[in-house]
């Protein structure tokens, strides 16, 4: 899925996956109860941070890796009627494999 958005230094977009609604138990969730999603697929990548002598750094995430973030890391936005959410790379803890 292509995004319109081009984030700008060290950022990504990433696409919140959504989570089971229903327990281990079979109990299903309302809204109110589920927590935040903490991993998502990342939709787009900045091109890194700037040092301060003037070289790029290479962001560690790439288009289609799924990341664990923070939970309150970030900034929701919404596009096309989705949540997205822009995050700095430091605000990325983990890419599963």
């Amino acid at each position: 899925m292509a995004v319109k958005i081009q984030p700008l230094g060290d950022r990504v977009v990433v696409k919140p996956l959504e989570k089971e609604e229903k327990t281990k138990g079979g109990i299903f969730l309302p809204d109110t109860a589920k927590e935040k999603p903490q991993e998502g697929k990342v939709l787009a990548v900045g091109p890194g941070k700037m040092t301060d002598e003037g070289k790029r750094l290479p962001m560690d995430v790439a288009v289609g890796d799924i990341v664990i973030f923070a939970k309150y890391g970030g900034s929701e936005i919404k596009e096309d009627d989705q949540e997205l959410i822009i995050l700095r790379e430091s605000d990325i803890l983990a890419k599963k494999k």
